[in-house]
């Protein structure tokens, strides 16, 4: 049975003033926030990589009269992408947008719902891409106490050192790769931890209000931008009744909420540049620049209703993976 119903939607006049919707806020989502995008005609191809040991070495010599100059050269290979089309819709029946109360918006509502559909399936992609262990060249791992190599003491302990922590990864980085990470992605419960760590409010108790934020935190690490993931998703059976449904889910963080990744990305794709991903959007598919997501609305004549669809197409890239660092285990 489609929902909602008719009764669903015709409500008692005092009533038509409220309703309630749990569509998470944009800034809750990291997908689209972290990694350039990448725009393309082709639903797949191929791209360069360049070798990182030849851009971090010199053949410059000294040159004797009559004589040619040290001749260099770079070594390269390809990868490839392959941007898949993701799609979902939501019907309006002619029977149900005749019998609604004005107080619904079905179009807009149903251009929500879907959206929201689409919103939480990119960010679990990029968790599922990018945010997890087994990705990135370098890893670290919190615990408790006597931390050995790899580990570090978890950022909730009394030992733990976070903002030494990261400088030293963030050396570490740089003799790796030559460049500093300039993005941080942070777990929920991990902004958590630091916004009430006695060494981070000591740094900062002497600012204008004494209040430890995200943009302070991005500072005390020395990083560009910071983003904390506070998407979460339902999970549970598909019941046809809402309140039973509802008492038969559970709800968690999309994104690792006890981790961390620090990266470089660049601001725009660039041949010439490493970036630790990028997502790759099918331009030729959706017309303009491929970004984003595609609502249209067409009439289902066979089944008397309204269909309101949305797409989206990438395809979500590790490209050098020595410009990643993920520590998990950040917290307890």
């Amino acid at each position: 049975m489609p929902s909602p119903t008719q009764s669903d939607l015709h409500v008692n006049q005092p009533l038509t003033n409220v309703s309630v919707a749990y569509m998470q806020s944009a800034d809750s989502f990291i997908a689209d926030k972290v990694f350039p995008k990448v725009p393309v005609d082709k639903q797949s191809d191929l791209y360069w990589k360049y070798s990182k040991s030849d851009w971090r070495r010199t053949e410059v010599r000294r040159r004797a009269p009559s004589t040619e100059s040290a001749g260099v050269g770079w070594t390269e290979t390809t990868d490839s992408y392959f941007c898949h089309v993701y799609a979902v819709h939501k019907d309006i029946d002619d029977q149900t947008r005749a019998n609604a109360d004005s107080v619904f918006k079905l179009d807009r509502d149903a251009t929500e719902f879907i959206t929201n559909q689409h919103l939480l399936k990119r960010d679990q992609d990029w968790t599922n891409s990018f945010f997890k262990t087994g990705v990135w060249a370098t890893e670290k791992v919190g615990v408790a106490s006597a931390p050995t190599a790899g580990q570090f003491v978890q950022w909730d302990q009394a030992a733990s050192d976070p903002i030494d922590n990261v400088a030293q990864w963030i050396l570490d980085f740089r003799q790796l790769t030559g460049f500093a990470p300039n993005f941080c992605v942070m777990g929920a419960y991990v902004m958590k931890s630091l916004k009430n760590h006695p060494d981070i409010i000591d740094r900062i108790k002497y600012t204008q209000r004494g209040i430890v934020t995200e943009d302070l935190i991005a500072t005390l690490f020395d990083i560009d931008e910071l983003f904390v993931s506070y998407a979460t998703v339902a999970t549970g059976p598909n019941i046809p009744d809402a309140v039973q449904q509802d008492a038969a889910a559970s709800y968690g963080f999309i994104t690792n909420p006890k981790a961390v990744l620090f990266g470089y990305a660049p601001s725009s794709p660039s041949v010439l540049t490493p970036s630790a991903g990028y997502t790759f959007t099918w331009k030729g598919y959706l017309g303009g620049n491929g970004q984003g997501i595609r609502v249209t609305k067409f009439r289902m004549e066979n089944i008397k209703s309204d269909r309101v669809e949305a797409e989206q197409t990438y395809d979500m890239k590790v490209v050098c993976n020595d410009m990643g660092l993920f520590a998990s285990a950040v917290v307890a």
